[in-house]
């Protein structure tokens, strides 16, 4: 799809082997569930959709802007983000597993559980988001993360180095 505009379009559960988004705009789109493998999507906007349960796995992204979405247990697996916004997003429980995250900006999201486990980290800035719970801390080498956004950080990363917090 190249050069679309879609509002209040409904695709949950469709399977889309090898897509290819470009130029796309999806408002209010329920997405839930739609998988996607080895697809590619290029200067695309998503706003206000639900993208609950999307798979997104060993895909490419580059130039895309999530804004007000649902995408709680959404999958990015194995994909590699260039020049991704998520601003305003329940990320709640998603995966980000073994993806390379360059030039990602997550602004004012829950990522409460989110799992970045074997995540490569080139460049990745959380800025107001809830971090509670995230697993794969440790993937998390070269992030930047605001002091506010920090606070949340702290149980993940005492359980990651064995350190028990008395209270």
């Amino acid at each position: 799809m190249n050069r679309c505009r879609f509002a209040d379009a409904r695709l949950p559960g469709v399977v889309l082997p090898r897509a290819r988004l470009e130029d796309v705009e999806l408002t209010r789109c329920d997405l839930a569930n739609l998988q996607i493998i080895d697809g590619r999507m290029f200067t695309t906007r998503l706003v206000n959709s639900r993208l609950t349960g999307l798979a997104w796995i060993d895909c490419g992204l580059r130039d895309v802007v999530f804004t007000d979405c649902r995408a709680n247990l959404a999958r990015f697996r194995m994909s590699t983000l260039r020049d991704v916004i998520f601003r305003d997003c329940d990320l709640t429980e998603a995966s980000f597993q073994a993806a390379t995250l360059n030039g990602v900006l997550f602004e004012n999201c829950r990522l409460a559980g989110t799992q970045f486990s074997q995540a490569k980290i080139i460049d990745a800035r959380f800025k107001d988001c809830d971090l509670s719970g995230v697993g794969g801390v440790e993937s998390l080498r070269g992030a930047t993360v605001s002091s506010a956004d920090a606070q949340s950080l702290v149980w993940a990363l005492a359980s990651a180095f064995g350190i028990r917090i008395e209270g």
